[in-house]
C-alpha cells in the first residue's frame, strides 16, 4: 500500500506538470486515455472480453460524469496549489463518504463517528479559509468539489458492483470520463508538444503499476489494515513539492490537514474494532464475487484510491 501511494503521488506530480501547459479537462482526458490500454490488456490476455459487458448503463454514465468532476477538480487544484495542499483537502473524502452513506445507503453511524466526521470537516473549513490569493481559494474549493464527487462515486460503485464486474466498472468509468472530458476540452484543445509525450507514457505506466500494487495490498490484508497508509500521500506530496517546486505547505494547511487525517484514522480504527469480533470468528479471506473483492467497511471503501475514481 505504501508503494502504491508513492507511485500514485509521482503520477499526480506528472499531472501537475501537464496542468501547467494544458487545460485541466484536457489533462483529465489524456489521463484517462493513457490508462485505457493498460485496463484492456489484462482482459485481452485472459480472453475475458465478456467481463466488460455493462448491465447498468445509467449508473455507468453517472460514474463517468462524477469522474470528470473528481479528476477535473483535482487537476485544477494541483495546478494552482501544491500537491500537499491539494491532498490535505482531498483526503477528506472518506469522511464525506461516511456522512453520505447515512442518507444514500441508509447505514447507521453512532455518535462517536459523527463527532469524528464533524471534527474532520472542521479541519477542511480551516484549510478553506479565504486567502489573499483568489486562485488559492478557488484551488482549495476545486479540491473539495473533487472530494465530494469522489465520495458520491465511491457510494455508487458499491451499488454498481452488485451487478457488474470490477473490470467493467473500471473500463466504462475511465472510458466515459475520457469521452466527457475530451468533449468539454475540445473547443480549447491545445496541441501536445513532442517533449510531453514521454510524460503521457509515464502516466499510463505509473497508473498500471500503482493499480497492481493497490490490488495486491487489498488482496493480502483487510482494508482496515492497509487503508491507513493511504495518508502517507501527504508526506509524499510535501517531499515532491519541496524537491521539484521548492515549496512547503503553510502552518494552517498542516494544522487542518492533520485534523482531517486524525479524524479519518479514527473512523478506520472504529470500523476495525466494530468488525473485530467477526474477524476473530472467521479469519479474513480475499473472497470474490463477480470479480470484485468483498469489503464491509464504508470508510475503507472510500479511502481506497481506485484507478477508476481517484487521481
Amino acid at each position: 500500500m505504501m508503494a502504491a501511494v508513492a507511485v500514485f503521488s509521482f503520477m499526480d506530480g506528472l499531472l501537475k506538470l501537464l496542468a501547467a501547459y494544458y487545460p485541466p479537462m484536457q489533462v483529465a482526458a489524456l489521463r484517462g486515455a493513457t490508462s485505457l490500454p493498460f485496463t484492456l490488456l489484462p482482459v485481452l490476455l485472459r480472453g475475458r472480453l465478456g467481463d466488460l459487458r455493462p448491465r447498468r448503463w445509467p449508473m455507468h454514465l453517472l460514474r463517468g460524469m462524477l469522474s470528470v468532476l473528481v479528476l477535473g477538480g483535482f487537476i485544477y487544484a494541483v495546478r494552482v496549489l501544491s500537491l500537499a495542499n491539494a491532498y490535505s483537502v482531498f483526503l477528506s473524502a472518506p469522511l464525506i463518504v461516511a456522512a453520505l452513506s447515512v442518507p444514500l445507503l441508509r447505514e447507521r453511524i453512532d455518535w462517536r463517528n459523527w463527532l469524528a466526521i464533524l471534527v474532520g470537516l472542521a479541519g477542511v473549513l480551516t484549510m478553506l479559509r479565504p486567502s489573499a490569493s483568489g486562485l488559492s481559494t478557488f484551488g482549495t474549493l476545486a479540491a473539495l468539489v473533487g472530494a465530494v464527487a469522489y465520495a458520491v462515486s465511491a457510494i455508487t460503485v458499491r451499488v454498481l458492483t452488485r451487478s457488474d464486474t470490477t473490470v467493467s466498472v473500471v473500463f466504462w468509468t475511465v472510458g466515459l470520463m475520457t469521452l466527457f472530458a475530451a468533449a468539454i476540452a475540445a473547443p480549447g484543445w491545445v496541441p501536445i508538444e513532442r517533449a510531453h509525450w514521454k510524460w503521457l507514457l509515464g502516466l499510463g505506466v505509473l497508473a498500471a503499476v500503482a493499480q497492481y500494487l493497490l490490488t495486491e495490498a487489498f488482496r493480502s490484508a483487510p482494508p482496515s489494515v492497509v487503508t491507513p497508509f493511504e495518508y502517507t500521500a501527504l508526506l509524499w506530496g510535501v517531499a515532491i513539492d519541496w524537491v521539484v517546486w521548492h515549496v512547503l505547505p503553510s502552518a494552517r494547511v498542516c494544522f487542518g490537514g492533520g485534523i482531517v487525517m486524525l479524524s479519518g484514522l479514527y473512523l478506520i480504527w472504529h470500523q476495525r474494532t466494530h468488525f473485530e469480533g467477526l474477524a476473530a470468528r472467521e479469519p479474513w479471506q480475499p473472497a470474490t464475487e463477480k470479480g470484485k473483492m468483498l469489503r464491509s467497511s464504508t470508510v475503507a471503501d472510500a479511502a481506497r484510491k481506485q484507478e477508476e475514481e481517484s487521481p
